[in-house]
């Protein structure tokens, strides 16, 4: 049996006859940049999530650009984050002129590593006279870039608790957790909409995906706002006056209206990521393989939140990780590999002075991670497959 990785056309065919008349009344309309379908979608995200503003943006990439660019965040400036992430994250950093700050990873997690984030801020940065912190190489510490990874919220209590001590405002790179919920001792809180600032990312392989590019800014205090929705149109307030320079980084109306008619199925479609994920554990444990393979964890599974995790990967752990990988292409099973080489050992940022093992867990995972299909669409049959073949794999 072939096993897809991803089938976005099963998804499509559940809702192509909301999509079609939408995508026809944009053609009429010819709005396509901004506009009533942006503006509604912008609404429904701020409902959705519980924050007070909204704007969406070109990619989850210039989401996480244009929160640095509205912070004035450039060069002789450090951003605090993780080498075991997509490459937007850092790169979005480095593109200011700033320089990223990594940190280890939580190995069970995968997110950032609570005690390595509070040695690195209480141990490794020098106060400066205006009571800002900085690198030992003299870069101000401007802000703390977390990763929700693989659709699993960061400690973000921990993390603000460092953040408000330090000063430093909190920029979530939730571009794989749109829809996830974090238990926070103030209540239950939406991924992306915890910190200062969260970015996400409706690239089409997302839990939320548009049919292209496009991403999406949450902001709570309302001048960031008006700034940012300034900066993504080239930093004009209004045509042809510009204050300072942005970019073009304005959401399609197209891609909103997409979006719009998919957001009210995002709770189910997460719902059957979790029950997925739940046969995956019996399956697994069955064949014996649970012993050789290390499965995501749940953290917050007992917390009372709903959406504790929403799975945008399946990750597992296993041993002679790139001959199973070659097993399972033999045998038509969708897979992926998230991610084969930490940032920090990336070529573009050798200048760093970063050296292979510096960050150990974040390299441990780039050797051993190993993504399987997760789609909510995915039929009990097609996991039974998957699991067989990796049980054939390591013959048990």
């Amino acid at each position: 049996m072939q096993v897809p990785l991803l089938d976005l056309k099963l998804q499509y065919d559940s809702l192509k006859h909301e999509i079609r008349p939408e995508m026809e009344a944009i053609a009429d309309s010819q709005v396509f940049i901004g506009g009533p379908k942006v503006e509604a979608f912008e609404k429904a995200v701020c409902d959705y999530t519980g924050s007070p503003h909204a704007i969406g943006v070109t990619s989850g990439t210039d989401a996480l650009l244009v929160i640095l660019m509205a912070l004035d965040i450039g060069p002789g400036d450090a951003v605090i984050t993780t080498p075991y992430t997509f490459f937007a994250t850092a790169g979005s950093i480095a593109r200011t002129g700033a320089t990223p700050v990594f940190i280890d990873i939580d190995p069970a997690t995968y997110n950032i590593s609570i005690p390595k984030l509070t040695a690195c801020l209480e141990n490794e940065c020098s106060k400066n006279p205006d009571g800002t912190f900085s690198t030992r190489d003299g870069r101000k510490i401007k802000a703390i870039m977390p990763v929700h990874l693989f659709g699993l919220c960061c400690q973000m209590d921990e993390i603000l608790a460092l953040a408000r001590k330090f000063s430093l405002p909190v920029i979530e790179d939730a571009a794989q957790a749109l829809g996830a919920d974090y238990p926070s001792k103030n209540g239950t809180l939406h991924a992306g909409a915890i910190g200062d600032f969260g970015s996400y990312s409706f690239f089409p392989s997302k839990n939320l995906g548009a049919f292209g590019d496009a991403g999406m800014v949450l902001c709570r205090n309302e001048e960031m706002a008006v700034k940012i929705r300034a900066l993504r149109n080239h930093g004009g307030e209004r045509r042809y006056y510009h204050r300072m320079v942005g970019g073009n980084f304005r959401l399609d109306a197209l891609q909103a209206a997409v979006l719009a008619i998919k957001l009210p199925h995002l709770d189910e479609w997460s719902a059957g990521r979790r029950r997925n994920a739940a046969l995956y554990r019996e399956l697994f444990a069955k064949a014996g393989l649970d012993s050789k393979l290390t499965l995501p964890i749940e953290p917050y599974a007992a917390s009372g939140a709903k959406n504790h995790h929403i799975y945008n990967q399946f990750v597992i752990r296993a041993p002679r990780r790139d001959d199973l990988c070659a097993h399972l292409a033999k045998n038509n099973i969708g897979h992926a590999v998230y991610y084969p080489m930490p940032l920090h050992m990336q070529e573009c940022f050798a200048g760093l002075g970063y050296r292979e093992g510096d960050f150990p867990e974040s390299e441990k995972a780039a050797r051993e991670s190993l993504a399987l299909p997760i789609f909510p669409e995915l039929t009990p049959e097609q996991q039974a497959c998957v699991v067989d073949a990796i049980a054939a794999f390591y013959k048990v």
